[in-house]
């Protein structure tokens, strides 16, 4: 176990998630400031917080706007961690509360690999990650198969863990597609029960992974259905 260039020990490069006493004093007081302003702006529904296993997870959320990162961010006090570009550490103040709020450097210029092998080491210290599946933002009041990759659910059978699907309505109304204003608007996080993943030894199989997320896009279909229906979407079916 190394110190890495942000001061802190790594496991394969990543930051350690084990904070201190003052950064876990820190992150609550941050963290019930961030609930108390989305509560004010978004009047934030989160159904099946139940649904949330104890040790690490992935959560996977529906992506539809930017507004979503902060979202999936407040559906339990637990601090997750988020993959971020290196070059936000540049900045120390920037550095320190990205950190603070678990998130954690990525180079994406390097392989994709890279990033996964990342998110494995995150996961093997015990803290829950947040993975988008769709990658980055999309469009339309559906879910697209071909949209959602393969990350989460390689990750997943190689770390063992379950994925967590999120769906996320009013998101879309809330801070539309080029919009930098965030409107008051109600936004509704549907959480549905954990996906776990085959046991395997060695190698994962390909067609585990496909059939993965498989699964995964058709409860994250289901689950944006319901959060958009409760939060006046789209109409109940």
């Amino acid at each position: 176990m190394t110190a890495n260039r942000y001061g802190d020990q790594d496991v394969g490069g990543v930051e350690r998630s084990k904070q201190t006493l003052g950064g876990r004093i820190l992150y609550w007081i941050l963290w019930r400031a961030f609930y108390a302003l989305i509560l004010v702006l978004f009047r934030l529904r989160v159904e099946g917080r139940n649904n949330l296993p104890d040790g690490p997870f992935i959560l996977s959320g529906v992506h539809r706007s930017f507004i979503d990162t902060p979202i999936i961010g407040m559906v339990t006090s637990r601090r997750l961690r988020f993959m971020g570009k290196e070059s936000l550490w540049k900045s120390k103040p920037l550095g320190a509360f990205l950190s603070v709020m678990g998130g954690f450097p990525v180079d994406r210029g390097t392989a994709d690999r890279t990033a996964l092998r990342a998110a494995q080491d995150v996961l093997a210290l015990g803290e829950p990650l947040v993975m988008f599946p769709e990658g980055t933002r999309q469009e339309g009041p559906r879910l697209a198969r071909e949209q959602v990759l393969d990350g989460p659910a390689f990750v997943a059978a190689r770390a063992g863990v379950p994925i967590v699907p999120v769906g996320i309505g009013g998101s879309v109304k809330a801070l539309p597609l080029g919009s930098k204003i965030p409107r008051p608007r109600k936004v509704v996080a549907v959480i549905g029960d954990p996906i776990y993943p085959p046991t395997f030894e060695g190698r994962v199989p390909r067609g585990a992974v496909t059939d993965l997320t498989d699964t995964l896009y058709a409860e994250l279909s289901d689950l944006y259905i319901e959060a958009r229906v409760l939060a006046g979407d789209e109409p109940a079916p």
